[in-house]
């Protein structure tokens, strides 16, 4: 694993010898139109479009000029030579009128230079990654700050990207590492007898680093609902309001609503927000079985969306039946289901039952009454669905993260559970360094393929001295610890 992520870098940068431009700003007409080159011929094609190389960081208004020396355009031109640019290269930004015509003749005129090419999706951030600029978070973070669709999501993403996250989760490798020292220490010198597990320090750290990993992994829940939201899908019979719950939560005409039993037919989407959470509702064809081959495809995709769901609003007609548990209002439907799944059941036209409106819990099941036609009880259905998925509208100075982070983070925390179960359990009886070598090697092993930018090198070594000998002086004496 370690060689092919060496091997993958080592490629990518050799292909970044060449210089790569491209548009900075949306296509089509603007007021601006902003064209970015990074690579080493970056300071050619400034001598060569606009005749001198700019200061550094300074706006220069300068004519853009053609092989023949004619003017192309005029604008500013900003010069960043690397390292201390965005991508850690020698950067050119040119700013000039936004037509069409204009950006595709500058652009035309710069890729005549050799060694230029058009830069692929992404590359300049890649290039920033490459170059230790932004780690690979960070790089992310850039997309999820463009794609933002909310106030929320937009800060949490600009906190990933000037580097909340990786701060967070570097924190707790450094931890775990300064773990790994006395662990080092008790295999390459058993016969010292270095316990560090009695005096119940080790212990204290590592609930530390459990109770610092949880609210991480707290936060990152968090930013994953951010980033990808929820998928909601409304299932259930033909005409029991689904079409005007949509509209109901989504606070406009999404669907057509008709007292005609299969209206709906196809899948209709609608992306909304509550308090800050991203919600993508999906409303469905009813479900029975049809001899309309048109209706009976609307009902497939119907159930391939309840398969995909987060959670399903299992949608009841309430002047149909007096039943609120979903096993006896429809059994066939619920046994269909995936295992698992969370369901509400939605009890519809509390307007016309009397009923009263509110939430309960039957066998398990969460219960709403409600009218999808008045809206009376939505509100009651919008604040459910937002505690169902644990999203906080109160969380500060989050940070986006994605289902990798999350899967990424719950292995950790069951690795350092599985650590201090054996710690404890083996308190009694042999060396330390006997008790946890198999661990330690494995996390010897597991070293640069979790910890790949920051390699076990002499910065380790180092401190891996330093630590041993501040705690047992006697080991400076020991046979082959010599300072790195």
């Amino acid at each position: 694993m370690t060689a092919f992520f060496i091997a993958t870098k080592l490629r990518l940068t050799m292909s970044h010898n060449d210089t790569i431009v491209a548009q900075a700003t949306p296509p089509g007409r603007g007021g601006v139109g902003i064209l970015r080159i990074s690579g080493l011929k970056a300071r050619d094609v400034a001598q060569e479009v606009l005749g001198k190389l700019p200061k550094p960081r300074y706006a220069d208004y300068l004519p853009f000029k053609d092989v023949d020396g004619s003017a192309l355009d005029q604008g500013i031109a900003l010069w960043f030579p690397g390292p201390n640019s965005f991508t850690g290269e020698d950067v050119l930004e040119l700013q000039g009128h936004g037509g069409p015509v204009i950006l595709d003749l500058l652009l035309k005129r710069i890729l005549t230079l050799p060694g230029v090419r058009i830069a692929r999706p992404g590359e300049f951030s890649e290039r920033a990654f490459l170059n230790d600029k932004l780690d690979l978070a960070q790089a992310e973070a850039i997309a999820d700050l463009i794609d933002a669709s909310s106030e929320q999501a937009a800060r949490s993403a600009l906190n990933s990207l000037q580097g909340a996250f990786s701060a967070r989760v570097n924190h707790l490798v450094e931890a775990l590492t300064h773990l790994r020292i006395y662990v080092e220490a008790a295999i390459d010198f058993p016969d010292e007898e270095i316990d560090f597990l009695s005096d119940g320090k080790i212990e204290a750290q590592l609930n530390g680093v459990i109770a610092d990993l949880d609210a991480v992994r707290t936060e990152a829940r968090q930013g994953s609902l951010l980033r990808e939201g929820m998928k909601v899908v409304i299932a259930g019979r033909p005409n029991a309001g689904k079409s005007s719950l949509l509209n109901a939560l989504a606070g406009r005409e999404a669907a057509i609503v008709t007292d005609i039993a299969g209206t709906t037919r196809d899948v209709l989407r609608e992306h909304i927000h509550i308090d800050g959470m991203p919600l993508h509702i999906i409303d469905t064809a009813g479900l029975r079985d049809a001899s309309d081959e048109v209706e009976r495809i609307g009902i497939e995709r119907a159930w391939q969306e309840i398969e995909q769901a987060d959670r399903v609003l299992f949608m009841v007609d309430g002047t149909t039946t007096d039943a609120v548990d979903p096993a006896d209002i429809w059994p066939d439907f619920i046994a269909r289901l995936p295992k698992n799944l969370p369901i509400t059941v939605v009890r519809n036209k509390a307007d016309i039952t009397g009923e009263t409106l509110g939430i309960s819990e039957v066998n398990g099941h969460s219960l709403v009454r409600l009218s999808a036609r008045t809206g009376e009880g939505v509100d009651v259905l919008r604040n459910h669905l937002k505690q169902s998925m644990g999203f906080d509208t109160n969380m500060e100075g989050g940070f986006l993260a994605r289902r990798r982070h999350l899967q990424a983070l719950a292995e950790a925390a069951e690795h350092l559970e599985q650590g201090k179960s054996a710690a404890i359990r083996r308190m009694g009886g042999g060396t330390a360094g006997g008790r946890v070598a198999p661990g330690a090697a494995k996390l010897k092993r597991d070293y640069w393929r979790v910890y790949l930018r920051r390699p076990a090198g002499t910065d380790f070594l180092q401190l891996l001295y330093r630590q041993i000998t501040l705690c047992c002086p006697v080991a400076r004496c020991l046979p082959g610890l010599q300072n790195p």
